[in-house]
């Protein structure tokens, strides 16, 4: 399993609009110019993150986007199954039932399935909360120094 660029880019989105979050709705403009990342990219994403229940929009004046829920509810094995739409090291592994021919002649799959619930069990214990704590305490240390 190797995670894109989009999944990636989606959990700092995710942690920069939680930052921001009791700010009211976080305009994309803005998470594209403190992460560094383009607008049109972070569109894609957000629209990605929108169709799963992730994130709330509103338009206007005063729109942008929020989490949908508290930060802690969020494992990042969500977010990223929302961008990459699978986190399986193996293919035959990504649907719920698996459907491959040699299913019951393969020697590997107790290895691909044993790996494929270390992943899964890795990503979903770690949650978006966890990540925004170390975010703000990169951010402060870096606030932190003295002449």
């Amino acid at each position: 399993m190797k995670v894109s660029t989009k999944g990636r880019y989606a959990i700092r989105l995710m942690i920069d609009i939680g930052i921001q979050d009791n700010k009211g709705y976080v305009r994309l403009k803005d998470v594209a110019r403190r992460q560094e990342i383009s607008i049109k990219y972070l569109e894609q994403i957000v629209g990605s993150l929108q169709k799963s229940g992730l994130l709330l929009s509103s338009r206007g004046a005063h729109g942008g986007y929020k989490l949908a829920k508290d930060p802690y509810d969020y494992s990042i094995g969500e977010i990223l199954k929302a961008t990459e739409g699978s986190v399986s090291p193996v293919t035959c592994l990504e649907d719920e039932v698996n459907n491959c021919s040699r299913y019951n002649s393969c020697v590997t799959i107790n290895f691909w399935e044993g790996l494929n619930e270390v992943i899964n069990e890795y990503l979903d214990k770690h949650t978006l909360g966890e990540l925004m704590e170390i975010a703000k305490n990169i951010k402060q240390e870096n606030l932190d120094y003295s002449i």
